[in-house]
């Protein structure tokens, strides 16, 4: 609002205006955790001479990438096409119809970095527009053309069981023996792949891909990309070691690594595992948390200024001398490798934080018992945080997003069942209470968007997006499970409904990422169609909405629900192979399609109820869900001739009934039973 620049927001007026005025595009879309995008507002659009060659050339468009995923894609899409590459700030240069002709990332004030100064580019391609018009047109038109072929390439392939094996075969050719991870720097955590990995660790004891879940979580856990004082994670690691990040930290990274830690710690009992799940709510408590009215926020920057890279989370060895008692230093020094000379680039002497040696190996080395080091390595921990509390703090996005916010309720639910995390279970449900009843409608459908970080800022109902919808009904029913109230899964199923009348190609197959009535007045690249189908970062719509269906048609026998997913997974079989780790969750869905849906019905309220429950969650199997009763009740259509005439159950009697294809073993009363039938169950 400052800029001298006169931003439009995506609008029809943006476009009327381009129109009339005969005048270019810029799109600039960003996002608020974006360090480029803020170093671009400060050289380029806060300056005044920037400003008047914009505003006399151009119709200036300003997006929030995360408030308008659907133009972000698109326009990423295309700008990838044209230069090769894509990311944020993305700056678009558009005809007055919206259809891109240029594009790049950031350019820089002056001509460096191998990059045209940003005047060069607005003053080149101005001229290009007025004086080779023509040429710009069809440009334009090319790019457009690619962008609705786009979608024809998902090819027919028959979707089969085979098919999750490629995708972890993908994953262990690329894993990192070394370091842990898939791939070289940059590396990302790919959650997706990470929970398929586990479900096969977990259902056949394979050592080799046991190995790569263990490592991998380790590594990055014990890596600066983890954040060694206040727990969470940030986005990526610019390094094949996990050791230097980009330091934001996002809630979507954090609800999906929550979830493969906590079934890790399913998986192998691994204390270590639970131990960073518990820190990572510690962190979202603590940062990303609206305690009084739930929900969960956006994301923190990884800076406080223009000038800084990640100052706020790394040390230098004289901030950390400054804090802590010689003892404590000497403990601290050892564990996170804290010297005179760091990681950071930009400021050498600053330290990234990271597990250099283990507590014992540390302990033996200076002389002390391993009870006292980690006394003094807890100590020093405390003090450095309190510390940093005490520096500039990076910003905090309290933007409310509806898909992110559910992604962290299903998260903290898994969490709060298998941790006993009370609270975090009272805050999920609290948080998807707040969601549907601020954002759902069963007339207009969810929003996007509920609440802005900034309190002032102009309300814009959002239509809500595909994962709005497939992961709020993916939250709902977690919610039934854990508490059996047939009032979250009501929800679902509207919401699933909802889904599929306003998503769902009938004639092809899949889902599109927004309602198909909105592209009716479309504009610009929205009238490309778009059915997302990789990981990138936060699960695919395609492969959520199918996980959605097939937990539906497993809790209400209806099969329309199942032939639906069966059909989108049908769309992508070809792409899935081709695309290896970004296709996680598709995998996740495919075992949802192939495994037989195991549902385990724990209903009583006493202690032996509690002991049913412990042994009915510990093991881990993506096609497994446990649904928690405390007494018999109303049941989803599936399981609802069953479960209420258990014998037994009526009159108090804790039992536990395990299904599996719509049928029901004979009740269970003790929890090694319980365990050994799963075992069983799940096994085959």
């Amino acid at each position: 609002m400052h800029q001298p620049i006169r931003w439009f927001e995506w609008s029809a007026e943006a476009f009327e205006t381009a129109r009339r005025e005969n005048k270019p595009i810029l799109l600039d879309i960003g996002a608020v955790w974006c360090h480029w995008c803020h170093v671009m507002d400060r050289e380029s659009y806060d300056d005044a001479e920037v400003a008047q060659i914009v505003n006399e050339n151009f119709v200036a468009i300003k997006v929030d990438r995360d408030e308008r995923p659907d133009i972000d894609i698109r326009y990423q899409l295309a700008v990838s096409a044209m230069t090769g590459q894509g990311g944020w700030p993305l700056t678009g240069f558009l005809t007055p119809e919206g259809k891109p002709f240029f594009g790049g990332t950031y350019f820089p004030p002056l001509d460096s970095y191998g990059r045209p100064s940003f005047k060069r580019v607005l003053l080149t391609l101005a001229k290009a527009y007025k004086e080779k018009h023509g040429d710009v047109v069809e440009q334009a038109e090319t790019v457009m053309n690619m962008l609705h072929r786009a979608e024809s390439s998902a090819g027919r392939e028959r979707v089969s069981p085979q098919i999750v094996d490629h995708i972890l075969g993908s994953a262990q050719s690329m894993f990192d023996a070394r370091n842990g991870g898939f791939g070289s720097a940059p590396k990302f955590p790919h959650c997706s792949t990470v929970d398929l990995l586990i479900n096969r660790m977990a259902r056949t004891g394979d050592s080799d891909v046991g190995n790569i879940v263990v490592k991998t979580l380790e590594k990055m856990a014990r890596g600066g990309m983890y954040d060694q004082l206040a727990g969470g994670f940030h986005r990526y690691s610019v390094d094949e070691q996990w050791i230097v990040p980009h330091f934001e930290k996002m809630s979507y990274d954090n609800s999906e690594l929550l979830k493969n830690y906590v079934h890790a710690y399913q998986a192998t009992g691994t204390p270590f595992f639970a131990a960073v799940a518990k820190d990572i709510v510690r962190w979202v408590d603590e940062w990303l948390s609206d305690r009084e009215r739930g929900g969960f926020y956006g994301s923190q920057d990884a800076d406080y200024s223009m000038d800084d890279d990640g100052d706020y989370f790394t040390w230098t060895l004289d901030e950390a001398k400054a804090a802590l008692t010689p003892d404590e230093l000497a403990i601290a020094t050892a564990y996170y490798d804290i010297g005179e000379t760091g990681e950071m680039h930009h400021n050498p002497t600053k330290n990234v934080l990271y597990v250099k040696a283990s507590i014992e190996e540390i302990a033996v080395r200076s002389g002390m018992q391993a009870e006292r080091a980690s006394a003094l390595l807890d100590s020093a921990k405390q003090k450095m945080y309190a510390a940093r509390l005490k520096r500039p703090t990076p910003y905090v996005d309290k933007t409310v997003y509806v898909n992110w916010n559910a992604l962290c309720i299903s998260a903290y639910l898994q969490a709060a069942s298998m941790l006993g995390l009370e609270g975090a279970r009272e805050f999920a449900l609290k948080s998807l209470d707040r969601i549907l009843g601020e954002a759902w409608d069963e007339q207009r459908g969810l929003k996007h968007v509920i609440a802005y970080s900034d309190p002032q800022a102009t309300r814009r109902d959002t239509t809500g997006f595909l994962d709005d919808y497939a992961f709020v009904g993916i939250a709902c029913l977690d919610a039934f499970e854990v508490t059996g109230s047939m009032t979250y899964f009501e929800a679902a199923r509207k919401i699933t409904d909802y889904l599929i009348a306003n998503f769902y190609d009938e004639v092809d197959g899949g889902f599109f990422d927004a309602p198909k009535a909105a592209g009716d007045g479309a504009l610009g690249a929205l009238t490309a169609p778009r059915k997302p189908f990789q990981d990138s970062p936060t699960p695919s719509g395609n492969s959520a909405s199918a996980v959605l269906l097939l937990r539906m048609h497993a809790l209400t026998n209806e099969p329309a629900y199942r032939n639906r997913a069966e059909k989108t997974l049908q769309v992508f079989a070809g792409l899935a192979e081709q695309v290896g780790i970004f296709a996680g969750t598709y995998g996740i869905a495919a075992v949802h399609l192939f495994r037989p849906h195991t549902q385990v019905v724990v209903i009583g309220k006493d202690r032996a109820a509690e002991e049913l429950y412990a042994a009915a969650i510990a093991p881990f199997a993506l096609n497994k869900s446990v649904i928690r009763l405390r007494e018999v009740g109303q049941l989803p259509p599936g399981l609802a001739e069953t479960v209420p005439a258990l014998p037994g159950a009526k009159e108090g009697k804790s039992l536990a009934v395990v299904c599996s294809n719509f049928t029901c073993m004979p009740p269970i009363g003790d929890p090694d039973e319980l365990a050994k039938t799963l075992h069983e169950v799940l096994g085959r």
